[in-house]
Formats: structure tokens, C-alpha cells, sequence
């Protein structure tokens, strides 16, 4: 019997000291992004990309500071460059496969420019995502899916 009497008073503890939440709204900031990039905004990350491919052919490295992100400017050495460089044949000719936006894992958004080899159906990719103000953050080479 104090079994049950002890057990029906921790119950009406419980229900006593419960709070009711009403309205409670989880907002999530998040920042509109168009559906695509502009005309000017794809030059300016296409020419900045084609001069870094330039200067990574060359292996100038100043060249190649000036065009990333001061985000991986530190984190990227010689190693990482040279990496890259192996990643993709930087002989050919690019054109542009496809432009948009890359989703990152924090749920902001950057621009991004897929590339494909000029005259090539090979399903090799290479995607580089860049800040808005058309500096590099990455580039990657990957696998095309249809």
C-alpha cells in the first residue's frame, strides 16, 4: 500500500510542477539565395578560377594567394596545391557544366561554378566553390551524376 501511495505522489509531483509552453517558435535565420547567379557574379568567379588554374600551372604562389579566401589562405600549403594540381589536368581547356549553389553542412549557401573539359565526355567534374566577392574557398574534383 505505501508502494502505491508513494508511486500516485511522485505522479501528482510531476503533474503539479509541469509547465505548459504555448507559442513557443524556433526561428531559424536563414538567407535568401536566388535560384541562380548572375551573368556578372559567373564572370568574375570564371575569370578569378581560370587565373588561378593559370598561376597553379605556373606555380606562382603569390598569384594564387591573391585569388583565396583569406578563410583558407593558411590551411592551404604547397602539398595541398600540389594536390589539386594532380586532381585535375590543368592542360586542358574548362568550360563552364554548370553554375549555382553549394550547400554547406552549417546550411549557408556559397556560389559554385561545375567545370567540365572542353570536347570531353568523360564524366569528370571539377567544382569550385567560391565567397561572394569571388574569392576561392575550394576547389574539388568529382564525379558527374545525371
Amino acid at each position: 500500500m505505501k508502494k502505491i501511495f508513494l508511486g500516485l505522489t511522485v505522479l501528482a509531483t510531476q503533474f503539479m510542477f509541469a509547465q505548459k509552453v504555448t507559442g513557443a517558435k524556433v526561428e531559424k535565420v536563414q538567407k535568401e539565395v536566388p535560384a541562380q547567379l548572375s551573368k556578372e557574379k559567373i564572370n568574375l568567379y570564371n575569370d578569378n578560377f581560370l587565373k588561378f588554374v593559370t598561376a597553379l600551372k605556373s606555380s606562382d604562389r603569390p598569384a594564387i594567394d591573391l585569388l583565396l579566401s583569406d578563410k583558407v589562405k593558411e590551411i592551404v600549403t604547397d602539398d595541398v596545391l600540389k594536390k589539386v594540381k594532380e586532381g585535375f589536368d590543368i592542360n586542358k581547356k574548362l568550360e563552364i557544366l554548370k553554375t549555382g549553389y553549394h550547400k554547406l553542412m552549417d546550411g549557408s549557401s556559397l556560389p559554385s561554378i561545375h567545370y567540365k573539359y572542353a570536347g570531353d565526355s568523360s564524366k569528370e567534374v571539377i567544382m569550385a566553390v567560391f565567397e561572394e566577392d569571388g574569392k576561392i574557398l575550394g576547389v574539388m574534383p568529382a564525379k558527374q551524376t545525371k
